[in-house]
């Protein structure tokens, strides 16, 4: 991705010249994708959770609520999802907006239908893959993503997930920070400012070694993990193809642009379409930093419960791909 390519460059030279690694080794891959890694999440971490704590300031928490607290609840999902798909975010980066309709008072599972639509889908995976396959590929995947997405939100508020959210270490503190701002009559942008600093600081110092611990494991798969190994144990025409992509997928991380080139390659040596677009949603959607991210504002109950019913979801549209392309 050409926005992040300054940071290839400096993981580059910090590995292989500062570092003095072998370029060819396993342990070289591995610390670079760390390294980038880790820079890319905490600056997008940083400027996100800054923004949207800014523009929080503007709007009130009743405004967020109504907006995305239809009264026909599958028409709120269907706003929290269309809402993802016009937010280009990575997993990880989508949770500060996942956080912040929380802290509003959107019900959980339409947050979690903006979290898992936000990565799987949208305009530049739709142009990519309409590039790649063509636009039959790129709109079955474009309506299976904003399917998964409406339904999971629709199972997790049916369950009422919220039982499992920890308010007591995040929620409180993110509604008790805004609050003593957002209720004042007049915000100056010095203010505004402050409170942006003040809400992006306390996010990163809950959660910032789970990210590290996060990218830390899918750095050491994507060093030492053979290219071709997806190849070699997921393009057996057998029918725990999908389901080992998905399980391949989920430690590593990337958003729709990364991993896009990836799969065009897969489908190139042989992979079928379905299990191809499995392991691609499953890299996008599910992520080893993201499941430990939200560990820091929910239960792992709820964390296994939300990665099931996505993870079935993908799943069950691999098989479908794989039966109908």
């Amino acid at each position: 991705m050409k926005l992040f390519y300054p940071l290839e460059l400096f993981s580059k030279w910090l590995t292989y010249k500062v570092f003095a690694i072998s370029e060819s080794s396993y342990l070289g891959k591995t610390v670079e994708f760390f390294i980038f890694d880790i820079l890319k999440i905490f600056i997008l971490l940083f400027i996100l959770v800054f923004i949207a704590a800014f523009l929080r300031s503007f709007v009130s928490k009743e405004k967020i609520q109504k907006f995305l607290s239809h009264k026909k609840k599958y028409f709120a999902h269907f706003l929290a999802s269309s809402l993802g798909i016009v937010t280009p975010f990575c997993s990880c980066s989508g949770i500060p907006l996942f956080l912040s309709f929380l802290e509003a008072g959107v019900p959980v599972g339409i947050s979690f239908s903006f979290l898992i639509a936000s990565p799987l889908i949208n305009e530049i995976a739709l142009i990519m893959l309409f590039g790649l396959f063509g636009i039959q590929i790129a709109l079955y995947y474009i309506l299976s993503g904003f399917v998964i997405s409406v339904v999971a939100g629709l199972l997790l508020g049916k369950i009422n997930a919220d039982k499992w959210l920890l308010k007591d270490i995040l929620i409180r503190n993110f509604s008790n920070t805004n609050a003593k701002c957002c209720c004042q009559k007049k915000l100056h942008w010095k203010d505004r400012l402050i409170l942006a600093k003040n809400y992006t600081l306390l996010i990163v110092k809950k959660i910032w070694i789970y990210i590290i611990i996060g990218v830390g494991i899918g750095a050491w798969i994507h060093g030492y993990m053979p290219d071709d190994f997806l190849i070699k144990y997921g393009g057996t025409n057998k029918w725990y193809d999908v389901p080992f992509a998905v399980l391949l997928g989920i430690p590593l991380y990337s958003n729709a642009a990364g991993v896009i080139p990836l799969i065009s390659s897969l489908t190139e040596k042989g992979l079928s379409i379905g299990t191809t677009l499995a392991f691609m949603m499953a890299v996008t959607g599910l992520s080893l930093p993201e499941f430990f991210i939200l560990k820091r504002i929910m239960k792992w109950k709820l964390i296994l419960i939300f990665a099931s019913i996505v993870g079935i979801g993908i799943i069950f549209v691999g098989y479908l791909f794989n039966a109908i392309l």
